[in-house]
């Protein structure tokens, strides 16, 4: 008869993969410009919750974004734009900024120009 160890069953879930974040410079400065640090630090937050999961979370895109997720942070305010590439376990952040629908400084508006 087999020994069954509990040690399985003890686990908190830690059997799902975690991603590796990785920021991209545009990224980086992004975020750099946010002023409020308290702003940077809930995105901070967010972002690091990608590792678990992260194509289960935010929504994907559509149009010349459609390889992209985004994620809501900071309560309705900020997007953090990414793409999971499965194959390298990462998850490449692109772009973090406000939504602003139908203005020039939109997140999307920025990121269909710059990607």
């Amino acid at each position: 008869m087999m020994q069954n160890s509990n040690s399985d069953f003890d686990k908190p879930q830690s059997d799902q993969i975690e991603f590796e974040i990785q920021l991209t410079p545009l990224a980086l400065e992004m975020f750099a410009n946010i002023k409020d640090k308290r702003h940077q630090k809930a995105l901070s937050s967010k972002i690091d919750k990608l590792k678990i999961e992260p194509e289960k979370q935010g929504k994907p895109l559509t149009g010349q974004l459609i390889n992209y997720r985004s994620v809501r942070a900071v309560g309705q305010r900020y997007r953090i734009i990414y793409q999971v590439e499965k194959d390298k376990v990462v998850v490449l952040v692109v772009g973090v900024g406000l939504r602003k629908e139908g203005d020039k400084g939109d997140i999307y508006h920025l990121l269909q120009k710059l990607l």
